[in-house]
């Protein structure tokens, strides 16, 4: 491989590293604030309004903007941290990777399961009840699981390892 291809694919690969730090920041963030914000704003409402917004904020999340970075975030730091085999900083990345995936993971198994039930029918407080606390812990399982994924993906972009010898 001549200096030049080798450069070129260094670079490609700084830009997928620096792609899947900023997909995961984006994603880390939007749980952090639904964390410290918009569910503790929530939990001053009467259960109709709790409900309602939650029944539509589920349904307006469901679009081409977020799913970029909700998806990508796990999909880019796949290919960085198959692109980072072999070198020094690919523990960092490969960690990342296992955060990501499991953040992913919560999201699937317990936060969708969640917002599914609560777009059904039945007593908004019933409905409540089931939904608030179970969907508020998961987020903030899945909220430190992304934070811990952009701090090893952080470690990874400043790595000295990151940078071509």
């Amino acid at each position: 491989m001549t200096q030049s291809s080798g450069s070129s694919r260094s670079v490609v690969s700084r830009c997928v590293l620096g792609a899947a730090t900023a997909a995961t920041g984006l994603i880390a963030g939007a749980f952090y604030v639904f964390a410290c914000a918009v569910m503790p704003g929530l939990a001053r409402s009467d259960d109709r309004v709790y409900v309602t917004v939650m029944r539509d904020i589920n349904e307006v999340i469901q679009n081409p903007v977020f799913f970029l970075s909700f998806l990508g975030a796990p999909a880019l730091t796949a290919v960085a941290a198959w692109q980072a085999r072999g070198s020094r900083n690919r523990w960092w990345v490969w960690a990342a990777l296992a955060a990501s995936a499991l953040a992913f993971l919560v999201t699937v198994v317990f936060n969708v399961p969640l917002n599914d039930h609560l777009a059904g029918s039945g007593d908004p407080r019933a409905l409540r009840e089931e939904f608030e606390d179970p969907w508020v812990a998961w987020n903030v399982v899945r909220a430190v699981l992304l934070t811990v994924a952009l701090g090893l993906l952080v470690k990874a972009t400043g790595s000295r390892a990151a940078r071509v010898d």
